[in-house]
């Protein structure tokens, strides 16, 4: 019979942050990804949506630059958000290059039913956590991302930068 004890992860990589980080990105990447899918969306969805209800229009570019997301994946996004009429892409009137993004209501109704979906994962993802200690978690990983990416800002290099969602 299998024993349980046979499959635990050494201590010197438990003990690792780097470790637990990388794999819990992994089940928590699936559990969104499943969740997302269920209802024939993506994570790139979520983030532009919430970048536009809090901030207001922007364009493609600083959608990018916010939701940490690269420009062609920034575009498609835009593309099949603007076909389920959830946002409204115009030319900028200030440069014609340039398009500018704005949120429809539907886009906001639909941010809503996405954030209920991702509430859902966050639950699943931190269930043997009690409430303070989620808060208390996503507080850490904030201050940490928050000096990486601080870091990179003014010229020093972290490492690859996360996507959305």
């Amino acid at each position: 019979m299998d024993n349980p004890a046979d499959r635990r992860t050494p201590t010197r990589l438990r003990s690792k942050p780097t470790w637990l980080i990388t794999h819990l990105a992994t089940h928590a990447g699936r559990l969104l990804g499943e969740a997302f899918d269920a209802g024939e969306w993506r994570r790139y969805h979520y983030a532009l949506l919430a970048a536009l209800e809090e901030f207001g229009p922007a364009s493609q570019a600083e959608l990018g630059r916010r939701c940490r997301i690269d420009r062609s994946y920034v575009v498609e996004a835009v593309t099949e958000l603007a076909e389920q009429k959830l946002v409204v892409r115009a030319h900028d009137p200030a440069d014609r290059r340039r398009n500018i993004i704005t949120i429809t209501d539907a886009g906001i109704d639909r941010l809503h039913r996405l954030g209920a979906t991702l509430d859902g994962v966050q639950d699943a993802l931190l269930a043997p956590l009690s409430q303070h200690e989620r808060a208390e978690l996503t507080d850490l990983l904030s201050r940490v991302l928050d000096h990486h990416l601080a870091s990179r800002r003014d010229g020093a290099s972290s490492g690859p930068g996360p996507t959305a969602g």
